[in-house]
């Protein structure tokens, strides 16, 4: 469990940063085209808009497992140790519920776009096909579909040619960060459970840092 955990840390920090590396590179030679050859990348902004949005999104469930999200501790240092466990606990189980509530909202709302067609496949019991059906069709405004992506028009639009990325690929991350997301939470319950944290803040990294950075240390 502590290789597959470390090795999921290790993805995410990989597809983070990758994800950075990318929004920069587009960002320059988008300015480069610009103010240099006077053209535009047309689908410049809207894929630096959707990296943007797959790093915050993967970034939060990270750094809830990292207990890097910012929060109010003033309550929990002044009660004993007891109820700080409590407290802690509740805070964890309305981290969780949320966390599982952002997860179905976002399977609910990627699934309009992810939706096998009835002719190829189900994802969900009889009757609910007639819901989702036929919505695999919807492309982004400007992006271009790359050719190694040219399977899903068979999976999700009949065999009929995508003139732009279909809107299921960059609302995927909604399903993976939440489902993630939810994931960190139970790993958290979990710590705060056994006893191995209190809280499930970053309290006062931030001031320590500080103080080290003062002392000289």
């Amino acid at each position: 469990m502590d290789r597959i955990a470390n090795f999921i840390d290790a993805l995410e920090e990989q597809v983070m940063a990758s994800l950075l590396g990318i929004m920069t590179l587009i960002t320059f030679a988008n300015v480069v085209s610009r103010y240099v050859f006077n053209s535009n990348i047309l689908w410049a902004l809207e894929v630096t808009v959707f990296l943007f949005a797959w790093m915050v999104i993967l970034g939060s469930s990270y750094a809830l497992k990292k207990s890097a999200h910012l929060g109010v501790d003033v309550i929990i240092n002044l009660v004993s140790e007891t109820k700080r466990r409590i407290i802690g606990l509740i805070a964890g189980l309305a981290v969780f519920s949320f966390s599982f509530l952002m997860f179905k909202g976002a399977w609910d709302f990627w699934a309009n776009f992810g939706e096998l067609p009835a002719t190829t496949g189900r994802w969900f019991p009889t009757g609910f096909e007639d819901k989702f059906r036929g919505k695999g069709w919807y492309e982004t405004t400007s992006t271009p579909i790359p050719e190694f992506l040219r399977f899903l028009e068979d999976w999700f639009n009949e065999g009929e040619q995508y003139e732009k990325m279909p809107r299921l690929v960059p609302y995927l991350v909604l399903p993976i960060g939440m489902g993630l997301l939810l994931l960190r939470s139970i790993q958290a319950l979990w710590r705060l459970w056994t006893g191995k944290v209190d809280r499930i803040i970053a309290s006062h990294e931030a001031e320590e840092a500080i103080e080290k950075i003062a002392t000289g240390e």
